[in-house]
């Protein structure tokens, strides 16, 4: 045996024995690749619901991307928090992913004075997966047509007019909120266990107003049986171009012009060889026709940001839902 054999014998047992070592003390799941099991899509709302959906049909797409099965579970309670915290408290290897809304996400931290989680510290944001507006729809009843107008009804009819929401906290609650309090209207908040009940309430007439998700509101809308008074946010919706927003209609404030976002994070400490896995094949799977399709019926606008552009977002985004909550004096025990 020469001795170029030898030293490349030796090198190459040295090189063994170094990634050996650096291996000692990982969890198992640091020594496999990723992924090499199904991986788990918390959604932290009952099913059927806009994020459930778009949970869906991500789940679907990613998977063929990623090689491995991808289950959407729903896990609702305390407005979001419930599912949510159980991914903060997961292990950060990549396989507990939350798709949730702003509201487990970013404003229930300014909402609650205790919570079993803190967003910022326990949980990686991965993506923004696209801005959220609402629509703002009455009942037909309402005489009210744009903004302004009803405004000034509210105004004229104080505690009289009750508004629904699909939890507290949630925009919806935060929007009316705002609206009772920037008024002086005295508004009852009913808040309803999803989106659905809350709907099929308005149009039986038991509620007056609500924002709510196109997905829910749009059909109605076309039937007549609500009327669409705008759209929260600063850019009109693909799936009802011709319903101006709120910001359009010349109300510019904050409350009615800011939009929640759809979202997925991860457990801190998720390593950066995962994150990136993840991303890429999100980023694949927001090419995907059926996927923006989803987005669009949905009434979101696609956005499918970086984690650094989505902390960037996240950071601009908090003061103004502190604000929001502050001044709707909806702070929660």
């Amino acid at each position: 045996m020469d001795c170029n054999t030898t030293t490349r014998r030796q090198l190459m047992l040295a090189a063994a024995a170094a990634a050996g070592s650096s291996l000692v003390g990982l969890p198992a799941w640091a020594k496999a690749a990723y992924p090499s099991k199904p991986i788990r899509f918390i959604v932290p709302f009952n099913p059927g619901g806009a994020t459930d959906i778009v949970a869906r049909v991500l789940a679907e797409a990613m998977s063929k991307k990623m090689g491995q099965p991808i289950v959407v579970e729903n896990k609702a309670g305390a407005s979001g928090m419930l599912g949510t915290d159980q991914v903060a408290k997961a292990a950060p290897d990549g396989y507990n992913v939350v798709l949730s809304l702003s509201t487990s996400l970013l404003i229930n931290q300014f909402l609650y004075s205790k919570m079993a989680y803190n967003p910022q510290k326990d949980l990686l944001m991965l993506s923004e997966l696209a801005s959220a507006p609402v629509t703002l729809v009455v009942h037909p009843s309402v005489p009210a047509n744009n903004m302004q107008e009803l405004l000034a009804w509210v105004k004229a009819n104080k505690s009289k007019v009750s508004y629904g929401s699909w939890g507290v906290g949630s925009y919806a609650h935060l929007g009316g909120a705002y609206m009772s309090k920037s008024m002086n209207a005295d508004m009852s908040h009913v808040a309803y266990r999803g989106e659905a009940p809350m709907i099929q309430e308005l149009i039986g007439g038991q509620l007056q107003l609500c924002f709510s998700s196109a997905q829910n509101t749009k059909p109605f809308i076309d039937s007549g049986r609500l009327k669409a008074i705008g759209v929260t946010g600063k850019a009109r919706m693909a799936v009802l171009p011709n319903l101006p927003t709120i910001y359009e209609q010349g109300v510019t404030d904050d409350a009615y012009s800011i939009a929640g976002f759809v979202a997925m994070a991860l457990p801190t400490g998720t390593p950066k060889e995962i994150v990136d896995v993840l991303y890429a094949a999100l980023q694949e799977a927001s090419k995907d026709a059926k996927v923006q399709e989803r987005m669009d019926g949905a009434g979101f606008l696609s956005v499918f940001s970086s984690p650094e552009e989505f902390s960037k977002t996240y950071a601009k985004a908090a003061p103004v839902w502190k604000a929001l909550v502050e001044v709707a004096e909806a702070k929660v025990d």
